[in-house]
C-alpha cells in the first residue's frame, strides 16, 4: 500500500510539466525537452536530488536572465580526438548532450573523444551523459565543477563544488557498469530533500552554521557546507577533497571556465554560472578484444559474493538505479514526496500553467 506521504505521477505527466515550466520562462521547446528527459531520467534512477527537485533552479535562472535562451553550443577549437566547446550560457543539458555526442563521434573515428566545455550551466546527473556513450558500445566519462559547497579537509569555508564523476562501461546483453557519484559525501539536493521531508541527515554529510558536523537538515540546508566524500579527516575525507580537485583539473582548468572559489554562489547570484565540464568517450575495441565479456565476468562475480545480510545482495554501480527503474515501471510512474509536489503546485500557479497531473 502506498504511503499517504507520496504521490504517483506518470512519466509523461512529469515530462510535460517540466516542459511547461521551462517554456513558460522563455526556454526553447527543444531545450526544455532535453532538460525534461534528463530530469525524469534522474528520478527514474532514484536520484531525486537531481530530478524534479532541481527544476526550480533552472526556472529561476531562465526567469532572471542568468541562462540564455536563444543560443547554441559552439566548437572553439578541435583536433581529431579533442574539442573545446563554448556553451554560450544555455541550459546545461543542451551543452552536455552536444559535447558527449561530439566525443562519441570522435571516438568512432579515432578511438577516443575528449571534449571540454566552458560557459555551461548545471547539467544534472553526470550519468546521463556516460549512459549515452555506453549505449553506443563505448566507455564514457563525464565530470563537472559546481558552485562552492564543499569544505576542504581542515578548512571552514566552502571552496570546491560537489564536482561529480561518472564513468560507464558496457557489458554483455545490455548490462553495464555505471558509476555516478558526487565527490562530497552527498549532493546538496539530498539535504534539500531531507529538509522538505522534515527529516534529519546522517552524521558526516554536512557542517552546521556553527562549523560543526550536524544532523539537522534545516541547519545544513541553510549553511550549505558539505563535507567531502568520507566525511571527517579521520574517515579519509581528504580523499574526497582530492577527487574534487581532480575534477577541477579536467573541467574548470582545461576549459578556461570559472573554477573553485571563482564560481558564483549557488543561490542569490546575479551572474552567469560559467561552469566547466569534461566528457570522454572511448571505444574499447581499439584495445584488447572481449571487453564486454570481461566486464560482465567481473560484475557477475561481485554480485555472486556471499552477502553479510542475505536480504541485501552485493551490488555493482548501476544496480540500484536499474532496480529503481524496474520499480517505477511496475508501479506505472514515479512516486514523489507530497511536499515536493505541493511546492511545484505553488510554482505552477505563479507561472500560470497547469500543475503536475497526479495519477
Amino acid at each position: 500500500m502506498a504511503s499517504v506521504e507520496s504521490v504517483l505521477v506518470t512519466i509523461p505527466a512529469v515530462k510535460s510539466f517540466i516542459v511547461r515550466c521551462l517554456t513558460a520562462v522563455g526556454a526553447k521547446v527543444t531545450h526544455a525537452q532535453d532538460m525534461a528527459e534528463l530530469l525524469v531520467a534522474a528520478d527514474l534512477r532514484g536520484h531525486f536530488s537531481h530530478g524534479l527537485n532541481r527544476l526550480e533552479l533552472y526556472i529561476n535562472d531562465l526567469k532572471n536572465g542568468l541562462t540564455a535562451v536563444d543560443k547554441a553550443p559552439e566548437i572553439i577549437s578541435e583536433t581529431p580526438a579533442t574539442a573545446l566547446v563554448e556553451g554560450n550560457n544555455i541550459l546545461g543539458a543542451v551543452v552536455g548532450n552536444f559535447c558527449m555526442d561530439l566525443a562519441i563521434e570522435k571516438a568512432r573515428k579515432v578511438g577516443i573523444g575528449w571534449v571540454v566545455a566552458r560557459g555551461s550551466n548545471h547539467f544534472g546527473i553526470a550519468g546521463w551523459y556516460t549512459l549515452r556513450a555506453m549505449e553506443q558500445g563505448m566507455l564514457g566519462m563525464a565530470v563537472t565543477n559546481t558552485s562552492p559547497l564543499m569544505v576542504p579537509t581542515r578548512a571552514k569555508k566552502a571552496t570546491l563544488g560537489t564536482n561529480p564523476i561518472s564513468v560507464a562501461a558496457p557489458a554483455r546483453n545490455g548490462d553495464g557498469f555505471v558509476l555516478d557519484m558526487a565527490t562530497t559525501a552527498v549532493a546538496l539536493g539530498k539535504l534539500e530533500v531531507q529538509h522538505r521531508k522534515q527529516e534529519p541527515i546522517p552524521h558526516g554529510w554536512a557542517l552546521g552554521s556553527d562549523g560543526q558536523v550536524t544532523t539537522d537538515s534545516a541547519d545544513a540546508s541553510k549553511s550549505e557546507l558539505l563535507m567531502p566524500l568520507g566525511g571527517e579527516e579521520k574517515n579519509s575525507g581528504y580523499k574526497g577533497y582530492g577527487l574534487a580537485l581532480m575534477v577541477e583539473v579536467f573541467s574548470g582548468l582545461l576549459s578556461g571556465s570559472s573554477f573553485g572559489h571563482h564560481i558564483r554562489n549557488w543561490k542569490g547570484s546575479d551572474s552567469a554560472a560559467n561552469l566547466g565540464q569534461c566528457f570522454m568517450a572511448l571505444d574499447p575495441n581499439v584495445f584488447a578484444p572481449g571487453f564486454e565479456d570481461r566486464m560482465s565476468d567481473l560484475m557477475d562475480h561481485c554480485r555472486s559474493l556471499e552477502p553479510v545480510d542475505p536480504a541485501k545482495p552485493v551490488l555493482v554501480p548501476g544496480d540500484p538505479e536499474r532496480n529503481h527503474i524496474a520499480l517505477c515501471n511496475a508501479q506505472g510512474g514515479i512516486r514523489y514526496h507530497i511536499n515536493v509536489v505541493k511546492a511545484y503546485d505553488v510554482i505552477a500557479s505563479e507561472l500560470k500553467i497547469d500543475p503536475i497531473k497526479r495519477n
